[in-house]
């Protein structure tokens, strides 16, 4: 289905008012229904399914492959590459030329990832997968919630963050539980998943194909390709957002990325149904932990989510020097509830204070906040793992990061009454 634009009365049948009327008469597009708005979320789910699909293969990569600590967090640094780089152009695309024009060919890059994936033999195939994958989140976190927000309409945009940060999250904690099941039970280890995968994004095609979402009335003007920001008036709640978001992400991106080998190292077991499982427990309580703050007030979800990423980096500290899987996963799941408020308080700030016309631009620009550090630390911990040991490594990654996690909650505290709560 096209997507709906906003028409003259005449043209849409309407009748027209009495001529005292002074302004000419618009039909607006009507309310979607709610099923819809669930409906909406499925693209972004869908593509981050394929986002941490591969983290419980790369111990078969690296036994196949061969490289290092040190070479699979590059491997998942291209990642971040990729999304940054989308992240500079998808939001401000969306904004002018619609949401679909954005996340079909998105969609279709992650068809082509997953495919260079399941017949990957090489590092490049691998990062090349991963670059492409990137560029597809890029995408559905910029242009794919802004559409949940545009077919949730002003009334449910408190939803629409809400369905929307789920969709990112809970995707993100299926994958690796998908992968390793599905490497464990079923031929093909490194194939079946990425088949899987695939057909679920052609069901995500036809999602955004029948979308109703409206092309831009008044688009935003400016250069196409920038760092995305928010209006003049916003850029405090993009702040405050990015300060609790980025270490709570960063939190996960260690997990997902060492966290096969800090299960290997304690547990002796490359188990990729055990590595997928910890991974799904983590996003699982990242999106559990969503419906059950949604309701308090918006500062009170990042305080509470800087808090859940310190104690985190506590756990984690305390699980490699006492080899500890109970307290690991512990560290696992107070790091998904971390991101999890720290994603859905900063989405819903933004919300509701940009306007539609720019809202995946703001979002663009939280992303942008959160990735660069998640890209940044977690390589450096892989490389500073094989140079002193992952016990070593863990424990310096975990210091610094509980430490932008306290500072996090203080910016929050103490902007309190620069920017008083959104109605």
């Amino acid at each position: 289905m096209p997507e709906s634009r906003t028409v003259p009365a005449h043209a849409a049948g309407v009748r027209q008012p009495a001529a005292q009327d002074s302004g000419p008469v618009v039909a607006t597009a009507p309310l979607a229904p709610t099923w819809w708005v669930w409906l909406a979320a499925w693209p972004v789910t869908a593509v981050f399914i394929l986002s941490n699909a591969a983290t419980p293969l790369y111990v078969l990569w690296q036994r196949d492959i061969g490289f290092s600590k040190g070479t699979l967090t590059v491997i998942f640094a291209f990642y971040i590459v990729g999304l940054l780089g989308s992240l500079l152009v998808s939001g401000v695309v969306s904004d002018r030329i619609g949401r679909k024009p954005v996340l079909l060919p998105a969609l279709g890059l992650a068809v082509a990832a997953c495919v260079i994936f399941a017949t990957a033999s090489s590092v490049p195939a691998l990062i090349v997968a991963r670059l492409f994958t990137g560029i597809a989140v890029g995408a559905v976190v910029s242009a794919g919630m802004a559409a949940v927000t545009d077919v949730a309409g002003q009334a449910r945009k408190r939803l629409a963050a809400l369905l929307a940060s789920c969709a990112m999250v809970f995707g993100a904690g299926l994958g690796p539980l998908l992968a390793g099941v599905l490497s464990e039970t079923l031929p093909g280890p490194t194939v079946t998943v990425f088949v899987v995968e695939t057909v679920l994004l052609a069901t995500a095609i036809l999602a955004v194909l029948r979308m109703p979402v409206r092309r831009p009335v008044a688009p935003p003007k400016g250069a196409w390709v920038r760092v995305p920001g928010v209006p003049r008036g916003n850029g405090i709640q993009l702040a405050l957002g990015i300060a609790v978001f980025a270490p709570g992400i960063t939190a996960t991106s260690f997990v997902l990325s060492l966290g096969p080998s800090l299960l290997s190292g304690l547990l002796g077991t490359t188990s990729r149904v055990v590595a997928g499982a910890m991974a799904f427990a983590m996003f699982l309580a990242a999106t559990g932990v969503q419906f059950a703050v949604q309701k308090l007030r918006r500062r009170v979800i990042l305080i509470t989510g800087a808090v859940s990423t310190t104690l985190s980096m506590a756990t984690l500290a305390i699980a490699v020097h006492t080899s500890s899987v109970t307290v690991l996963i512990a560290s696992a799941l107070l790091a998904g509830a971390g991101q999890g408020m720290g994603q859905l308080g900063g989405l819903s700030l933004l919300n509701s204070t940009v306007p539609p016309q720019r809202l995946a631009e703001a979002n663009a620009a939280l992303n942008v906040g959160g990735y660069i550090l998640a890209g940044i630390l977690p390589v450096s911990a892989g490389y500073l793992s094989d140079a002193v040991g992952l016990t070593n490594g863990a424990t310096i990654f975990a210091g610094v990061l509980m430490a932008l996690a306290i500072i996090g909650a203080l910016v929050v505290i103490t902007t309190r009454r620069r920017a008083p709560e959104p109605a």
